[in-house]
């Protein structure tokens, strides 16, 4: 089979679309649509996300050291790039869109309950990469819709329409 060189933006995709979601010491939420993220240990759980420094979330990340990462679906393909393309600084984003908003349990960030799982995470490290910085929080606590857990408590995620960008 013949090879042809590719994008380096999107050689490991597909990967989920996420919304990262966070809260200020004032008490403001924002979300920003992030494409760099994946799974980084098992034991004990992490994720990283990347996020360029200079998005409004950054600054609220690095200060509070907690975020939330919510799963995107197809639903929400408006809200999402939305939420990728303004700036929070200039608007409540979330307000704007009459997204339902949610407490953490266990980290004092909002919780995007139109999402069908909400992870929340504290920051235990960061590594400067570039564009971005890939913040690696622990997983504190992970929400999900009653209808997509089964007994054990895993996540069926073959009953998630996620987002896929064409």
């Amino acid at each position: 089979m013949k090879k042809k060189s590719a994008n380096f933006k999107t050689c490991l995709r597909p990967v989920p679309d996420l919304l990262i979601s966070c809260r200020d010491r004032e008490g403001n939420d924002n979300a920003l649509a992030v494409e760099y993220a994946c799974n980084c240990s098992f034991d004990p759980p992490m994720v990283m996300v990347g996020i360029v420094p200079t998005r409004y979330s950054y600054p609220i990340i690095k200060e509070t050291g907690v975020f939330v990462v919510n799963l995107v679906t197809e639903a929400l393909r408006k809200q999402y790039k939305y939420l990728g393309t303004h700036s929070g600084k200039d608007e409540d984003k979330l307000a704007k869109l009459g997204m339902n908003i949610g407490e953490g349990v266990k980290v004092n960030a909002p919780l995007l309950l139109d999402c069908p799982v909400n992870i929340e995470c504290s920051v235990v490290d960061s590594i400067k990469t570039g564009s971005h910085e890939m913040f690696i929080g622990k997983i504190n606590y992970v929400h999900a819709n009653k209808g997509i857990v089964d007994t054990e408590g895993n996540i069926d995620y073959s009953k998630i329409q996620f987002l896929k960008f064409r």
